[in-house]
């Protein structure tokens, strides 16, 4: 099925409301849902014979920054039988520090990858996921503060009194024993064979 069929497919199933937005005329072209139909229209491109995307190929979180306030979830999908791609977006407004994360719902009862791949975006920008069976961070420790991959994104200075932010002090103090060549010529190749004793 072509992308046009498939976005027939899913206006004849959930109707026209279900598609918000889409974008057909790229190389990547996507189609945006009603975030609250997202798990519904998954579900029956996975499990009906005509469509059967039976691989998450890829879950992507983006931030679209703070002047456009919102961040979006996309989903790359494959029917490995039928050679079938689809990509599906949804989009949530952006949070700010004092107002309560937003929620797409998860996907991961349909497709098991999803499992992992929802934690990342959730621990790196901060989207959560309804009715994941493990909501929590997958990269940063669990007390780590924010999300490290929104653009608004301000590391904390210390973590468990650790000096965090990498300055000058990292860039010169290297390993111990380590020469001081190796920090001070970042230029200078270190080389790969080691001369053989004689």
């Amino acid at each position: 099925m072509q992308f046009g069929e498939l976005r027939d497919f899913i206006v004849a199933k959930f109707g026209a409301e279900a598609i918000i937005a889409e974008k057909a005329d790229s190389l990547q072209p996507y189609l945006v849902l009603q975030t609250e139909r997202l798990a519904d229209v998954c579900l029956e491109l996975h499990d009906n014979e005509q469509t059967y995307f039976d691989f998450l190929s890829c879950l992507t979180g983006i931030d679209n920054g703070p002047e456009a306030g919102t961040m979006e979830v996309a989903y790359n999908l494959y029917s490995i039988p039928y050679d079938h791609h689809l990509m599906l977006k949804v989009q949530v407004p952006r949070n700010s520090e004092n107002e309560a994360i937003h929620a797409v719902p998860t996907v991961s009862h349909i497709w098991r990858t999803a499992d992992w791949q929802e934690r990342e975006v959730f621990d790196l920008l901060g989207i959560y996921f309804t009715n994941h069976p493990d909501m929590r961070r997958i990269l940063c420790a669990a007390d780590w503060e924010g999300h490290p991959l929104r653009k608004d994104y301000k590391i904390q200075d210390y973590y468990h009194g650790i000096k965090v932010p990498y300055d000058d002090h990292n860039e010169n103090s290297g390993f111990r024993g380590e020469p001081v060549k190796l920090t001070n010529h970042p230029h200078e190749q270190f080389p790969d064979m080691r001369e053989k004793p004689e």
